[in-house]
Formats: structure tokens, C-alpha cells, sequence
């Protein structure tokens, strides 16, 4: 990979006042964590998260205001408080322990942050912009007792002010307010809720609130015309980066130079204008893969006058489509099929909440995705900082990317639809340009959900060169498909299930698994973990995930048309005990190699993945054994049960009656078959209580799903899986007929002769 500059850009120190250095030392303290992570004890006092915050839009001077602020609570209607009598360290909440704070924020109350700072000298005859990583929800500031520009709202999006103004040219005081209603407004806010910020029992799939500062504060100098955005889209079918540079103070208009290179040698150029498409060549392109996560550097700056603004950043080229692949729809990375195999990353951390304790540790997650074998992450109802998007383009893991919910079981009002709707955008803007991230995620399972069909064209308008989901788990919860978008997406757990395939949209998977190990020393409230469900040791664990991801190989992918899974989770999330890892970090649960090899063995699987088995449709057959010794025998149904016979010219013809089934399309996905009874039309062959029986359907979507199945070409006949259990097969033993799953723990299961036993021979219909 070329080495992307985003440089350490040294910070330029700041002269403080009233929260110095030694001061902080003498009177701030962090409080115990709950749990202890690999960093929690590297977390420096006076300067958290020292890295530069934006590394597509880097400039050579900043500094850092991050570290020990005065704080004070006040309530949610007071003015300024009189005195601060409390210390924070920023960014990190006040609910969390890294904080010094640790304690429950609620709708009734207001935060006030306070610093003083000097501004470099250096910084002479620049414009000072005071700018926020993130600070969740309504965030006011005055510097030298004058409110500096409008409040922003948004939980999840960067923004800034231009200060200067309202600088002093000595010692300068910040002050900033924050209210955060968390569920008792009406905004994004994720799995956010107001509850007890120490560990207490309950079974929850949402989490301690966040309030207040949570990402990097920092004044950086800029020209008075300056650059504020790379909107940057590759385009493979011309070799050319398409870059729009955003800009404010008088740039709209001026002129600017974008140059793309690697290694110190310039690839390509062009010039143009702020606010205007630039065409930059970049010929033989070196494509971005997760395999090989190639990045160009980029910079871009304007050419009016000496001195004009310059910024640096970097893009990877690759495309994201989703088009026909063997008769399947399926999204295509740089023109070809790679199964997308991912977990659900929810971004929590026992000590910062939602702020990573350091930056090697917000790395950690995404790497160990790498490690695990998996080359995506699904971002859950969260938005991270701009460095966990460079450390995803970095390493090569592909990012679906939620736009966090409004709370569940709410309709919301038009006040928190416009605001949702422009924090949105904002955040489509500020990542536009990551070439890690290829999908957005509009509403999950239904929650706070409204208008799903125009907001996923809205997106897709917005972001033309990205794939848009309507709706994660459309089949969950009282959700609603949209019926647009470039995907539809299924939840299943444990699963792994199918999702029915369509003819425009790729099927996926948007959360399965859920396998559950709580280990003890690191649990968030000792025996309070639950899961979906549990596994009795690591080897039950390790056989259980395995065996989904193979399912998926076997089955889901290639005979049920599924694209992408999305594992439930990467790790631990306070009583949540799902995870890959625990909460703390400390413990991987699985084993490491074996669950990359299964999934390097899917992802290759599905490189070479042709057409579909297809069976005719409408059509009388019968299905044949092919184990041998018992090649005479034929599936038929007997008393509404399932059994093998031996079947020939001279058998009764209500045998032979019993033995012949019609071809449908499959009742719950439309790649897959179901087998409708020649003499008990509207009766399927479906299995109930892993038994395999002759059924009347009742309509219900558990019925349907229980009566397709999927086949893939086997040695000499086909396998037949369930469509909502890839992975279990259609079996005979003992003349009896079992879903069944090779070294599971059932009679039935028995892996002797498992392969033979569960492949068919599709023959002539022995009644016709």
C-alpha cells in the first residue's frame, strides 16, 4: 500500500489558563472503569487523542484543546453557572470514566465546558477556526463572552466557527453549553439512553448515553479563502478522480490545483475552479481492494495568490455497483462478485463510551475484523471519527454505514424528520469521500421509521456513487421495505436464514449470529450477559460460528443468491455478551484462524461462484437416493411423513403416486424450489421439528420459508438445504427423511455417510 501522508502534524502548543497542566494533575482524577481495556491507562491527562482529527483534509498547523476543561451541570433552562466547580477531560462524556465526571446526564440537565487558551504567534494574519469533532446535541459557544455563530444541533456531524473576531490577541476563554435530551427528544441518538452510567442487571439492546463533547476539539489557522472539503468520486471506466473542492471566506470560484499522487510522484493533476468538478487523470490505476487497500495521495490547493490555502488528503480508486452475476443480483466491488462477510461494530467502550481511549485502540476493532477474516463492517446506528474512516480505508475493510436512529417505537414529528434528515446529509458530506465506505444504511428494524422510499432515493441522489439500504431487517420488528434502494436486507438470528432473492436488488444479510460466551473476569455486570443464544464452551462457540459461515458458503450464497452477512458483533456491548471479543478487549473468544479460514474460504467461494442449479419448474419429478446401496430408493410421503422407498415398474401405483412431486418456485425465494405433492395438491414438503413431513401450508412466512429449498450441484445429484437454515440438509436415514446438519447433535446428524445421504438425483416423475 503507498504510504498515505497523513502526517502527526505536530501540534502547536497553547498557553492555558486556569486548567494547565499542573493544575490538572493536582485536581482531576479519572474515575475506576468498569472495565479496563488494553489503554484505559494511556490515556495522557493533558492531551487525549493527540492525532490530527481529519486526515482527508490535512493542513501543517493546528492545536489540540483537548484535555482538562472546568465543567459545571447546570439545569437545562440556566444561564452560564458563576463558578465551574468540576473538571472534565475532553472529549470524552461525562457519563464515561475516562471523563473524571462518570455520572447519568438526563433531559433536565445543561453541561458547561470551560478553557482559556493564547493563540500562537505564528498564526499572525490567519483566520482561527475553533473546530468539533462531534458533541451530542445542542452545542453553544462563546469565546471572550460573545456567542460564536449559531447553535449547532447534530449528535454525529462535525462543525466549526471562525473565531476571529472574537479573539483578543491575549488570553482567550471558551465557553460551551450542551443539552442533550437523549430519548426524550426527538433526534438521532442510536442505542443511546439515559440509564445508570455503572454496571446493573438487565437484559438490554441499547446503552449508557453519550452527552456532550465526544470528539476532538481543536483551533487550526486558515487563509482567509480556504478549502473545507475533497468531495472526491473515482471513476474506473475513464481512469479519472472527479474531484469537487469545497471552500469558504471568498473561495467559491476562485482558482485550484487538485494533484493525485504515490510515492512523492505526481500520477496526475488538473485544474479548475472551488465549487466546480475537476476531471484528474489517473492512468493504469492501481484499484483499492480489501486485499489490497492501495491509496493515492491527494492534494489541492488555491492558486489566486501567495500564501493561498493548501490541504492534503488521500483517496483509493474503486468502484461499487450492483448489477448480474450468473442470474443473481449482487453488488460488484470494481466490476466483480466478492461475498461481503462482515460483523455489527457498535462503537462502545467500557471506559469512553463512545470515545475510544486512544487512537491504537480505535484502530483495534477494525483490525481485528482483518485478523478474524472478515473484509467488512457494519457501522451500527453510530458515526465515528474521521480517523476510524482512515484506519477502514487503510486497512481494506468495505463499511456499510448506518445514519443513526431517532428512538424506537416512536413516530417523529416533522421538526425531528428535517432535522434527521439534514444531519444526514451533513454526514453523507463530511464522508463522502472514503473509498472503504460503499454502502449507507437509511432505518434499522423499523425504528423511528418514516417516508423509507424517499429517503433512500434522497440518498441515492445525493450520493449517486455509493449503494443505499432502505431498511435493515425489513422482515423485523413491524419494519417497512421501502421497495427501493440497491439492497434488501433480512435480520436472522441465530440464521443464518436467506434473504429472498429479487430481480433488482441484491440480497443480504443485515444481522445474524448472536452466539453467545460470557467469560469470566470480563463481564460488564458478572452474570448479567445474555445472548441470542448461549454456548455451554469456546469449542461449542467455535464449531456453531463456523458452521454458519460455512452454511452461507455451502448454501446461502450460491443457491440462495445471498451477497453480504453482517455477524452479530464484533464484541461484548455492556449486557450484551455476543461479541467476538469481550467488552474490555482483553479476551478474543473464537478461535482466530479457524474462523478466518472459514471466512476466506466464503469469500473465495464466491469469486468463482457460477449459475444457480436450475430445476424445472412446473414440472412432475422424482427425487432419487444417491447413496450407494440404495440407489432404488425414492423420497415419498407416507402418513404425512417423509420416508425413502424402493420405487419400480412393478410398484403400486399409490406408491408410485406418493413419490412424484411438482417443481414450484420456491415458496419463500425465487432462486430456490419447493416440492408440491403430485396426489395432495396445496401440500409441500417442508420440515417442522427438523422432521421432514408432507404439509398443508398456512400461509404464514414460517411455512414458506420452511418449505424451499436451495440446491447446490453435488457429486453425482444435488444437495438440497433448508432456504432459512443454510447449511442443514435434506437427509435420509434409516428411510427416514430429517433436516439434518453434518456433526451436529442429533442421531440424524451423524456425519457417516452425511455427503451421500444428502444428495438427490432429479429423475423422470414415476406418475406422470
Amino acid at each position: 500500500m503507498a504510504a498515505v501522508v497523513v502526517p502527526a502534524l505536530a501540534a502547536t502548543g497553547l498557553l492555558v489558563s486556569g486548567a494547565g497542566p499542573s493544575h490538572a494533575a493536582q485536581a482531576w482524577d479519572p474515575k475506576p472503569s468498569p472495565m479496563t481495556t488494553p489503554w484505559t491507562n494511556q490515556v495522557p491527562v493533558d492531551n487525549p487523542l493527540p492525532e490530527y482529527p481529519r486526515p482527508q483534509l490535512t493542513r501543517p498547523d493546528w492545536s489540540p484543546l483537548n484535555g482538562i476543561w472546568d465543567f459545571a451541570v447546570t439545569s437545562r433552562d440556566a444561564g452560564q453557572p458563576a463558578t465551574f466547580g468540576e473538571q472534565i477531560r475532553v472529549p470524552f462524556a461525562p457519563e464515561s470514566a475516562l471523563s473524571g465526571v462518570q455520572r447519568k446526564i438526563t433531559q433536565n440537565d445543561k453541561l458547561w465546558y470551560k478553557r482559556s487558551f493564547t493563540v500562537p504567534s505564528g498564526w499572525n494574519g490567519r483566520r482561527v477556526q475553533l473546530n468539533f469533532g462531534a458533541s451530542d446535541w445542542e452545542t453553544t459557544v462563546w469565546v471572550n463572552g460573545k456567542q460564536a455563530g449559531a447553535a449547532h444541533r447534530g449528535g454525529y456531524d462535525a462543525f466549526s466557527y471562525d473565531i476571529t473576531p472574537l479573539l483578543n490577541g491575549g488570553t482567550n476563554t471558551i465557553v460551551i453549553s450542551v443539552y442533550d435530551p437523549t430519548e426524550t427528544g426527538g433526534q438521532a441518538i442510536g442505542k443511546q439512553r439515559v440509564q445508570d452510567v455503572t454496571p446493573h442487571p438487565g437484559k438490554s439492546i441499547v446503552y449508557t448515553a453519550s452527552s456532550g463533547i465526544w470528539q476532538t476539539v481543536w483551533l487550526e489557522p486558515t487563509a482567509p479563502a480556504h478549502i473545507t472539503r475533497l468531495d472526491m468520486v473515482p471513476r474506473l471506466e475513464d481512469n479519472t478522480l472527479r474531484v469537487t473542492v469545497r471552500g469558504a471566506g471568498g473561495a467559491d470560484g476562485a482558482g485550484v490545483k487538485v494533484t493525485v499522487s504515490s510515492g512523492g510522484t505526481t500520477v496526475g493533476s488538473a485544474t479548475g475552479t472551488v465549487g466546480a468538478e475537476l476531471s484528474v487523470p489517473v492512468p493504469n490505476a492501481h484499484l483499492w481492494t480489501p486485499e489490497d487497500p492501495f491509496l493515492y495521495d491527494v492534494t489541492a490547493e488555491l492558486t489566486g495568490a501567495t500564501g493561498a490555502d493548501k490541504v492534503g488528503g488521500y483517496t483509493g480508486m474503486r468502484s461499487i455497483a450492483v448489477k448480474d452475476v450468473g442470474g443473481v443480483r449482487r453488488p460488484v466491488l470494481n466490476g466483480k462478485f466478492v461475498f461481503q462477510t462482515g460483523t455489527l461494530d457498535q462503537g462502545y467502550w467500557p471506559d469512553g463510551i463512545y470515545t475510544a481511549p486512544t487512537d491504537e485502540a480505535l484502530k483495534y476493532d477494525l483490525q481485528k475484523h482483518k485478523d478474524l477474516g472478515f473484509n467488512m463492517v457494519r457501522k451500527h446506528i453510530k458515526v465515528e471519527p474521521q480517523r476510524w474512516f482512515y484506519w477502514a480505508d487503510r486497512l481494506g475493510l468495505l463499511v456499510w454505514q448506518d445514519m443513526p436512529s431517532m428512538d424506537s417505537g416512536k413516530t417523529p414529528d416533522t421538526a425531528a424528520r428535517t432535522q434527521w434528515e439534514s444531519e444526514y446529509r451533513t454526514i453523507i458530506d463530511q464522508h463522502r469521500s472514503s473509498p472503504a465506505l460503499i454502502q449507507w444504511v437509511d432505518q434499522n428494524e423499523g425504528w423511528g421509521q418514516y417516508d423509507q422510499a424517499r429517503i433512500a432515493d434522497m440518498v441515492k441522489a445525493y450520493d449517486p456513487s455509493r449503494l443505499v439500504d432502505n431498511m435493515s431487517g425489513v422482515n423485523c420488528c413491524a419494519a417497512k421495505d421501502g421497495g427501493n434502494g440497491d439492497v434488501i436486507d433480512n435480520h436472522n438470528y441465530v440464521g443464518p436464514g436467506n434473504t429472498p432473492a429479487e430481480s433488482v436488488r441484491a440480497s443480504v444479510l443485515g444481522e445474524y449470529g448472536g452466539l453467545g460466551y460470557r467469560v469470566p473476569g470480563h463481564e460488564w455486570y458478572p452474570g448479567g450477559g445474555f445472548s441470542y443464544e448461549d454456548q455451554p464452551s469456546v469449542s461449542a462457540l467455535n464449531n456453531r460460528l463456523v458452521g454458519l459461515l460455512d452454511g452461507i458458503r455451502e448454501s446461502g450464497m450460491p443457491a440462495g443468491g445471498l451477497s453480504a452477512s453482517v455477524y452479530t458483533q464484533i464484541t461484548d456491548v455492556e449486557n450484551e455478551a455476543n461479541g467476538l471479543m469481550s467488552y474490555d478487549r482483553q479476551v478474543v473468544k473464537v478461535d482466530q484462524a479457524r474462523v478466518r479460514a472459514a471466512n476466506q474460504a466464503l469469500i473465495t467461494a464466491s469469486r468463482s461462484t457460477g449459475a444457480t442449479v436450475k430445476l424445472p419448474v412446473g414440472q412432475n419429478v422424482s427425487i432419487r437416493v444417491t447413496t450407494p446401496g440404495y440407489t432404488d430408493r425414492y423420497i415419498r410421503h407416507y402418513d404425512g411423513l417423509g420416508f425413502t422407498e424402493v420405487v419400480n415398474q412393478a410398484s403400486a401405483d399409490l406408491l408410485k403416486r406418493d413419490a412424484t412431486w411438482t417443481v414450484r418456485q420456491g415458496l419463500a425465494n425465487k432462486l430456490c424450489y419447493s416440492f408440491e405433492s403430485r396426489n395432495y395438491p396445496g401440500e409441500y414438503l417442508r420440515h417442522r421439528d427438523f422432521r421432514v413431513r408432507r404439509e398443508a401450508g398456512d400461509g404464514s412466512t414460517g411455512y414458506k420459508e420452511d418449505a424451499t429449498w436451495c440446491p447446490t450441484q453435488g457429486s453425482g445429484g444435488i444437495r438440497m438445504s433448508a432456504a432459512n437454515f443454510p447449511g442443514q440438509y435434506l437427509r435420509h436415514i434409516n428411510a427416514e427423511l430429517w433436516l439434518a446438519q453434518s456433526g451436529g447433535t442429533h442421531a440424524w446428524d451423524s456425519p457417516a455417510s452425511f455427503t451421500e445421504d444428502t444428495t438427490w438425483a432429479i429423475e423422470s416423475p414415476w406418475a406422470p
